[in-house]
């Protein structure tokens, strides 16, 4: 019996589809190694918290940029609505560093926290300790050429979660898309686009 000619596009489709994923596949594998993974402790993996936010965005500047206009905490009252009274306390100077602490107020809780990983112009987290919440906030900056795409994760425990989910669910998601709008405007000034 013969084969229906409608075969031989099939086998066509099939072959390009092959060929299409062969070509895709390495970049999709770079895209989701572990450089550009948010590096989580095990009790803040997304999958283990019990709250989890993640929010993107493409900036138009370099990585030196964004990532001088981050860890200058101390600023970011001035254009971020989200933190206020913000004080780094270890080491004593204007912008955050390695194993650096700071104190600041955020949603109506005041935190003392402390920089947890410290890669210029790529990662930077801290993590944040209370009695009734504790978060993991870490930061991506990932070049993608004159551009860079900006990973903001928070991942959070305690029971002070529950109310927040109950409550607010969409109040950190919002906050921290406001935070990189801002962080987008401000880097996108200081280089003049």
């Amino acid at each position: 019996m013969k084969k229906p000619k409608d075969w031989g596009w099939r086998r066509c489709w099939r072959n390009c589809s092959l060929m299409t994923l062969l070509i895709l596949l390495p970049l999709v594998l770079e895209a989701q190694s572990s450089d550009y993974q948010i590096n989580y402790p095990p009790e803040y993996e997304p999958n283990k918290s019990r709250f989890f936010v993640h929010n993107e965005i493409i900036i138009n500047a370099p990585d030196s940029v964004i990532w001088k206009i981050l860890i200058d905490a101390e600023a970011w009252p001035k254009w971020y609505t989200g933190a206020k009274d913000v004080k780094i306390t270890r080491p004593a100077n204007q912008s955050l560093a390695e194993n650096g602490v700071f104190t600041w107020n955020t949603m109506n809780l005041d935190f003392e926290s402390t920089i947890r990983e410290f890669k210029p112009n790529e990662r930077l987290s801290w993590e944040s300790n209370r009695k009734q919440i504790q978060g993991y906030h870490a930061w991506l900056i990932i070049p993608m050429g004159q551009t860079c795409r900006v990973i903001t994760d928070e991942s959070q425990n305690g029971w002070l979660t529950f109310f927040e989910k109950l409550f607010q669910p969409k109040k950190l998601k919002r906050l921290h898309d406001l935070w990189l709008s801002e962080l987008k405007k401000k880097a996108e000034t200081k280089q003049g686009l």
